[in-house]
């Protein structure tokens, strides 16, 4: 039986603060500009049961990346964030209460197809993403949106913790260096698209393996940009409104989720000030959460 490396969200290991910053990659300077982040809804996605509709779902992926790219149609917005040369890494998440639905999955491997890159040149991993996506040429980040023991938040940034041998020495002061990882060799510069699933996002929880169906909600979204510190900023504000809807107060995270900001300011992975997001929203728009 193949033996899979330690989780990402296991209960850590200690490890020396001071150690594991000086391990890291060098801090980068802040990004510049602006970062532009679609937000697409459908009341649709869902049946009455909860289940993924495929073709919606489908269609709400291929909508946002028109919108990302400016292309007219979805073809030309994949052939814009794809070539037929790459080898693609999709990185997964298969967290058994919320996982990336099959169907976001499948839809991304037909159209990298349609791209031209042939279906062997199309790789697929979570646990093992350091051992199986790392020589990939080209990475497409996908995964929900959930709160989280250690970061605060489950989101684009956290989900490449599973490219290092140790994750756990992500782990001190909240997760605070999450950001890092996007400077390592394995992945800098490679991710063209990060998909930050909203389908049904998990709003609170108590412990490293909290899960409770009752703070899920159907938000029906679905976030996509190349930034996955704008993705993770657009995300974390809709996670603190539905807080504040489903509490009756402004209760903070068990953990801060500062992450995000670090990722900007001390590793210069994108853009986490929400007045230099370019948000782009598309579809059903009730109850959509967003700051004014």
């Amino acid at each position: 039986m193949e033996q899979r490396p330690p989780r990402g969200d296991q209960a850590p290991r200690r490890a020396d603060p001071a150690q594991v910053r000086a391990s890291l990659p060098e801090p980068q300077p802040p990004k510049t500009g602006q970062s532009k982040v679609v937000l697409v809804r459908d009341e649709e996605v869902l049946d009455d049961r909860g289940r993924v509709r495929t073709k919606v779902l489908a269609r709400m992926l291929d909508d946002g990346v028109k919108a990302l790219t400016g292309a007219k149609d979805p073809l030309e917005g994949w052939k814009q964030l794809l070539s037929p040369t790459d080898v693609l890494g999709i990185k997964t998440n298969v967290w058994t209460h919320l996982a990336t639905p099959p169907a976001l999955e499948a839809h991304v491997k037909r159209q990298a197809q349609a791209v031209g890159i042939p279906a062997e040149r199309i790789l697929m991993d979570d646990r093992n993403a350091l051992r199986t996506l790392s020589s990939c040429t080209a990475l497409v980040n996908a995964r929900p949106l959930r709160s989280h023991h250690w970061a605060g938040i489950g989101g684009c940034l956290k989900n490449y913790i599973m490219f290092v041998e140790r994750p756990f020495e992500y782990h001190p002061d909240a997760c605070a260096d999450l950001g890092a990882l996007w400077n390592l060799p394995a992945v800098k510069g490679k991710t063209r698209l990060n998909l930050l699933v909203m389908l049904t996002p998990l709003y609170h929880g108590r412990g490293p393996h909290h899960f409770s169906p009752a703070h899920l909600w159907p938000y029906k979204g679905l976030i996509l940009s190349a930034d996955p510190v704008a993705a993770d900023r657009v995300g974390l504000e809709i996670l603190r409104a539905k807080r504040r809807e489903a509490f009756g107060e402004d209760r903070p995270m068990a953990v801060a989720p500062h992450h995000v900001d670090l990722a900007d300011s001390r590793h210069g992975v994108g853009v986490a000030d929400w007045k230099r997001i370019q948000l782009v929203r598309l579809g059903w728009d009730k109850d959509s959460l967003l700051p004014a």
